[in-house]
C-alpha cells in the first residue's frame, strides 16, 4: 500500500456514498483529497479512540457539501463505519448531506452555507489562543484547519471574518482553498479574477500556492503553516475537479451529480479498485491509514499525564480550569443592586450585569459592531479588555461594523467548548447576522445576542433604522429564545437563563430545552409591564414569565 492507492481507495467512497443515494457532490470531494487524506494520516493532531479529546485540533469542513469526503476520513479513522456510509443522506443516519454537530462524531461544526464553517473557525482560533494565555499554553496549542472551496471564497462572510483574523494574528488557523475553479454554474472565471494572494497578504496572512495534488507541495504547505505563529495562513491549492474521473474531470457537471453508471465504472478501474464491488476499503488499506496512531496515542497520554499532574498541584490553574470545563457555578453569581425607584433602560441594565459578572464569569466573552456605547458594552470591555495578539488573555471582542462575521465567529467560541459569547448590535441589524443566527441555533450553540434599539425613539434615525419586523421573524427561528424583558430586574433573570440555560434551582424557570438567545434591550418605556419573555410560541406561556415580586 501507499499513499496515492489509499486516496483512490477513499476517493472510491465517494463515489460509492454519493451513487447508493443518487445525490450528493462528489467533483469537490475528489479535487480536495490529496490535501485532506495528507492532513488528516501525517498532520492533524487528535485522539484514535476519542473524537472529543479537549487538546485536539480542529477540523472544519467549510466547504460543507464535500461531506462524503469528510465521512470517508472519518470511517478511516474508525469512528465511522460502512453502514454509515452506506447511509448516506438517508433520514437518520450519521451521514447526513452537509455535515451536522452532534450528529456524527468528528464534525466540530454545522457547515454547508458556505462561508460559515471558514467565519467560525475565526470562534475556535480565538478560543484556543485564550485558553493557551488563561490556563496552560502546553494544553491548549491546538490548530484549527478548514478546508475550503470557490464558494466559500466568494462569499463576504469569509471577507469579514479573514480580515478580523489576521488583525488578531491568529497563527494557529490555517485555511486550505481548494481552487478547482468550478462550480454548480461553470467555470468560476465567468463571475470573478481575485488574486486571493494581493487579498490575504493585504489581510495580515501567510500565502502558500500549491499544486494541490503534489503531495510533496502539501506536505511542505502544510509543515510551513504549522511553524509560522504570527499570523494565519491560507494554503492557495490549485487542482482537478472530479481529480482522476476517467472521462469527466474537471467537469463542473460532477459538482452536485453522481458520476454515471459507465463513468463510476471507468473510474474506479483507472483506480485500480474492483468495478464490482462498493464501498471496497480492504483491512490492510485501514492498517496504513491508521500507522501513526500510536504516536497519536502517546501523545493524547502525555498530555492527560500533564493535565492531571497541573491539576493536582496548581490550585489556581485547577479552579480556572473548573470555571470553563466542569463547574456550573451560575447560580451563584452575584445579585446587582438596582434602584427600584430610579428607572433603567434594559440596554443599560444588560450592561450593569456583564460588568458586575465581568470577574465572578471568567467565561463570558464577546462584544459590540462598533456599538460599544450603544450596546452599553463600554464597562464589560475597560474591566476585561480587549482581547488581541498583544493581549490574549483580555475577553472583549472588538468587531468592527462586522455583523455576520460577528455572530458566526461567537458561534465558533461556543462549540470550541467552555465559552460563554455574546455579541451586540442594533436589532434593525439582526439581518445582517441571520444566517449566523439560524446556523448557530441549528446546532443548539450557545451565544447570547444582544440587540438593542427597537423603541418608537429610533424613529428619528428613520425607516431604515426603525426593526418592525425582527422581533417577529426571530421568533420564528426553530431553537431560538428570544427574550424581551420590559426592566431591570426581568433583565437580570433572563440573563441568567441565559449563561445557564438549564432550570435554576434558584429562580425556578421552566426553559425550554434551547441553547441560543436573543435578548432584545430597550431604552425604558412608561407602561411597559413585566412578563414579555416568551418562547416562539404562538401565545406566552406563564412558566416564561418572571414572577418578581
Amino acid at each position: 500500500m501507499n499513499d496515492q492507492q489509499i486516496i483512490n481507495l477513499l476517493k472510491g467512497l465517494v463515489i460509492d456514498g454519493v451513487d447508493q443515494a443518487q445525490s450528493g457532490h462528489p467533483g469537490g470531494a475528489m479535487s480536495s483529497m490529496d490535501f485532506a487524506y495528507t492532513l488528516f494520516a501525517k498532520h492533524l493532531r487528535f485522539d484514535p479512540d476519542n473524537p472529543n479529546w479537549l487538546g485536539r485540533d480542529r477540523f472544519i469542513l467549510s466547504a460543507g457539501h464535500e461531506s462524503m469526503l469528510l465521512y470517508s476520513l472519518l470511517y478511516a479513522n474508525g469512528w465511522l463505519n460502512l453502514e454509515d456510509l452506506k447511509g448516506f443522506r438517508q433520514l437518520g443516519s450519521r451521514t447526513p448531506g452537509h455535515p451536522e454537530n452532534g450528529v456524527t462524531p468528528g464534525v466540530e461544526c454545522t457547515t454547508g452555507p458556505l462561508g460559515q464553517g471558514a467565519a467560525m473557525s475565526v470562534g475556535f482560533a480565538i478560543g484556543s489562543s485564550h485558553l493557551a494565555a488563561v490556563l496552560d499554553q502546553k494544553l491548549f496549542q491546538s490548530r484549527t484547519w478548514v478546508l475550503m472551496g470557490d464558494g466559500c471564497m466568494q462569499e463576504g462572510v469569509t471577507l469579514g471574518a479573514a480580515s478580523i483574523a489576521g488583525h488578531l494574528k491568529l497563527g494557529h488557523l490555517i485555511w486550505y482553498y481548494d481552487k478547482n475553479c468550478q462550480q454548480i454554474s461553470g467555470s468560476i472565471d465567468r463571475v470573478t479574477s481575485d488574486d486571493e494572494k494581493k487579498i490575504f497578504e493585504g489581510f495580515g496572512w501567510q500565502v502558500l500556492q500549491i499544486d494541490g495534488h503534489n503531495h510533496d507541495e502539501i506536505n511542505r504547505a502544510i509543515s510551513a503553516a504549522k511553524q509560522e505563529t504570527s499570523k494565519p495562513t491560507l494554503i492557495v491549492g490549485r487542482s482537478l475537479m472530479a481529480h482522476g474521473a476517467a472521462n469527466v474531470e474537471g467537469s463542473h457537471k460532477t459538482h452536485g451529480a453522481p458520476l454515471s453508471p459507465e463513468e463510476r465504472k471507468e473510474t474506479k478501474l483507472k483506480f485500480a479498485i474492483p468495478s464490482d464491488e462498493s464501498f471496497y476499503f480492504p483491512n490492510e488499506a485501514k492498517t496504513y491509514y491508521q500507522q501513526n496512531f500510536a504516536q497519536l496515542r502517546n501523545e493524547v497520554q502525555e498530555w492527560q499525564s500533564y493535565l492531571a499532574e497541573k491539576r493536582k498541584n496548581d490550585v489556581d490553574f485547577n479552579d480556572m480550569y473548573n470555571a470553563f470545563f466542569t463547574s456550573n457555578d451560575y447560580e451563584n453569581l452575584p445579585l446587582v443592586d438596582w434602584q427600584k425607584d430610579k428607572p433603567m433602560a434594559t440596554r443599560n441594565s444588560f450592561g450593569e450585569i456583564i460588568s458586575c459578572w465581568a470577574k465572578k464569569l471568567p467565561t463570558l466573552i464577546g462584544g459590540s459592531a462598533d456599538l460599544e456605547p450603544s450596546n452599553m458594552t463600554e464597562g464589560f470591555a475597560k474591566l476585561v479588555q480587549d482581547y488581541g495578539s498583544e493581549n490574549p488573555k483580555g475577553r472583549n471582542l472588538a468587531f468592527g461594523v462586522r455583523e455576520f462575521p460577528m455572530s458566526a465567529i461567537c458561534n465558533g467560541l461556543a462549540l470550541y467548548g467552555g465559552f460563554v459569547p455574546f455579541d451586540a448590535t442594533f436589532l434593525s441589524f439582526a439581518d445582517y447576522s441571520r444566517a449566523a443566527l439560524r446556523l448557530g441555533s441549528i446546532q443548539h450553540a450557545r451565544v447570547i445576542h444582544e440587540f438593542t434599539h427597537d423603541s418608537f425613539y429610533v424613529g428619528e434615525d428613520g425607516p431604515t433604522h426603525q426593526p418592525i419586523e425582527h422581533i417577529m421573524s426571530l421568533r420564528a427561528i426553530p431553537n431560538m429564545y428570544v427574550m424581551r424583558p420590559a426592566d431591570s430586574l426581568e433583565t437580570e433573570v433572563l440573563m441568567r437563563k441565559a449563561v445557564f440555560p438549564r432550570p435554576s434551582k434558584l429562580y425556578l424557570l421552566n426553559a425550554p430545552k434551547t441553547s441560543l438567545f436573543a435578548c432584545i434591550f430597550s431604552k425604558n418605556i412608561p407602561g411597559r409591564k413585566r412578563g414579555l419573555a416568551y418562547t416562539r410560541k404562538d401565545k406566552p406561556d406563564s412558566n416564561n414569565f418572571c414572577n418578581w415580586k
